[in-house]
């Protein structure tokens, strides 16, 4: 049994923990940790058992996988049952803010993946802290491409920053003087969505289909990873987060485009 830690009531977690699964070729029962709205959903958690809190008195898991946060959250992973392979999902933090949390004894990782380029203070603890630091990357499970005619808005909320991305893409498309078909993919459509943005409700949606012809996002892991493919389309808007840092991971996407 794989137990992992998911911290967070957003997509990204799950969303990357599908893609780690299935790169390594993990099979076997999941029991993910987590507190996110989405984890009900049978798209993104399908056939996993998610729990809010682990269970201290179930047998111990095989592996423990802790994404992103290695601490946990709010620092409150100190250490993981005697025997269990323990591996770790690093990506890029705002370590200033999260290096306070770190508890005194730590947990430690037999394996730490490394799924992007780390803050160098970050990479140095995760050494300090695991057997084996390696890079890993992603492949996603195989899905659908979403296909629709002009361009697509990708974003699993708030909807004060699905807006703010509608508005985004409104006021490139004015600057650029076209008036493309607009839909916006996202889990609920925003009360003030512009009538003559389409809405859908899909997932994955990581894949475009042909006719799309501009892909706009926020700067975080997922859509960063997943659009490279068609970076020369894909747009990014990054936004303010306490421990992700969505700036560093958007200019390092553009390579010094102002796009």
């Amino acid at each position: 049994m794989i137990v992992c830690y998911a911290a967070g009531d957003g997509l990204g977690h799950l969303t990357r923990l599908r893609a780690v699964l299935h790169t390594l070729g993990r099979e076997g029962p999941v029991t993910v940790v987590t507190g996110s709205r989405f984890a009900a959903d049978p798209r993104v958690a399908g056939g996993w058992d998610v729990v809010e809190t682990a269970d201290p008195a179930a047998p111990p898991p095989d592996e423990v996988i802790v994404d992103a946060f290695p601490a946990g959250l709010r620092g409150e992973l100190t250490g993981f049952p005697s025997g269990t392979r323990t591996t770790h999902l690093a990506r890029l933090l705002r370590w200033d803010a999260y290096r306070p949390l770190l508890p005194a004894s730590p947990p430690r990782f037999d394996r730490t993946f490394v799924l992007e380029e780390l803050d160098p203070a970050h990479l140095a603890y995760l050494r300090a802290v695991s057997d084996e630091v390696v890079p890993l990357a992603l492949a996603d499970p195989p899905s659908e491409p979403v296909d629709v005619d002009g361009w697509l808005i990708v974003h699993s909320g708030p909807d004060a920053e699905t807006l703010q991305l509608v508005a985004y893409a409104q006021d490139m498309a004015s600057l650029e003087r076209v008036r493309p078909p607009m839909t916006l993919v996202s889990p609920a459509r925003p009360d003030d969505l512009p009538p003559h943005v389409v809405h859908l409700d899909v997932y994955p949606a990581c894949v475009p289909g042909p006719n799309v012809e501009r892909i706009v996002t926020a700067a975080g892991f997922n859509a960063v990873r997943q659009y490279a493919p068609w970076r020369e389309r894909h747009r990014m808007m990054p936004f303010p987060r306490s421990l992700d840092d969505q700036y560093t991971r958007a200019a390092r996407a553009r390579g010094g485009s102002p796009r």
